[in-house]
């Protein structure tokens, strides 16, 4: 593995439970691995840590096989050979973008450079804007020269905290699938901080969800989506409300009951198959709910959010769960019209049921 974070504990000098606890994790070379969490979950706190801007307090971090934090060493930042893009890019404003960009690049021949910085101006799409300044520019032509400043030096590793923050949304989208391509023909290694679904999931090759200094989940973004580990994992990630069931396995397959029918799972369970039946929560995505007029189960239209191409319903059933589903927009139902509904679900997901 190129980064290795092995059972990393952080804390914070007179708080009382660790601000990162117990994470371990593991990060390709060339791979681009995303953290999402709410705010406050630890996320920037272990960007720090894995930058050594923050020493642990027990576990171990490797880069490229060479240990650099554990308890009692952190190898400082300079020598990590990290390259970071910050929320704000900190260019320089009186520098041009060439000269920000050869900041990085101190003590290396002037042809050296020079070609250097006409490569990651070329990777980063940005050829004739040398010779401007960060005023001059867009937001995200500022945030293509942070990056290429950070990759300038060809770092081992390159840490991105939050950096679509102060951009608007439908650029932080766009940005981020460009970035990924930018770091994908760098064939970097980055790890990227956000608290956007839309961009972890543009970006990422594998995405670690973090609550309160906790590692839930490190998988790539269909497992997350379709088979969460727990079940914050399961709230966290894309629309989705629970509803109770009753769960048993046979021939292999998870089977549960519920009040929109019998469902199976096409993916065989793991373990051996358990004795009887056991009471659960059943996670339903929007997606599992098709809209259906010759459907036997109606629900009631409590909420609609438009969407484009679709809508985001909101519906109760008759038994008084809620569920939500995509509806294509030319389905326009009023708030409070019944509607025929069924589910389609190939992964069946369910937790113990909360008492």
């Amino acid at each position: 593995m190129y980064l290795s974070v092995n059972h990393v504990e952080v804390r914070y000098a007179g708080n009382q439970g660790p601000a990162i606890d117990g994470v371990s994790l593991q990060l390709k070379a060339g791979q681009i691995g995303v953290l999402i969490g709410p705010s406050g979950c630890g996320k920037t706190t272990l960007l720090r840590a894995i930058a050594g801007l923050q020493p642990v307090t027990s576990g171990q971090i490797q880069l490229s096989g060479r240990v650099v934090s554990q308890d009692c060493f952190t190898e400082p930042p300079e020598k990590r050979r990290m390259g970071m893009v910050f929320q704000d890019y900190a260019l320089f404003p009186h520098l041009s973008v060439a000269a920000n960009i050869a900041f990085g690049l101190h003590g290396q021949p002037p042809a050296a450079k020079a070609q250097r910085i006409e490569e990651v101006l070329h990777l980063v799409g940005l050829e004739g804007e040398k010779d401007r300044f960060p005023h001059e520019l867009s937001g995200g032509q500022q945030q293509r020269v942070a990056l290429a400043r950070a990759l300038a030096p060809k770092p081992d590793l390159l840490l991105l905290d939050e950096p679509f923050s102060n951009l608007d949304v439908d650029l932080r989208e766009r940005l981020a699938m460009e970035i990924r391509n930018i770091l994908k023909a760098a064939n970097a290694t980055a790890l990227f901080v956000t608290h956007d679904q839309l961009e972890a999931f543009a970006i990422g090759d594998v995405i670690g969800v973090i609550q309160e200094g906790h590692l839930h989940q490190w998988a790539d973004a269909y497992h997350l989506y379709h088979r969460p580990a727990s079940r914050f994992v399961a709230e966290f990630i894309g629309h989705g409300v629970f509803i109770p069931g009753v769960r048993f396995v046979s021939q292999g397959h998870v089977h549960v009951q519920t009040v929109l029918g019998d469902l199976s799972d096409s993916d065989l369970a793991s373990g051996s198959e358990g004795e009887g039946t056991q009471a659960c929560d059943v996670l339903l995505r929007a997606d599992d709910i098709v809209h259906d007029d010759a459907a036997p189960v109606q629900a009631e239209i409590l909420r609609k959010a438009f969407r484009g191409s679709e809508f985001l319903y909101t519906l109760r059933l008759k038994s008084g769960e809620t569920v939500m589903a995509h509806v294509p927009s030319h389905h326009d139902h009023t708030l409070g019209e019944w509607i025929g509904i069924r589910a389609e679900v190939d992964h069946v997901v369910t937790f113990d049921r909360l008492v």
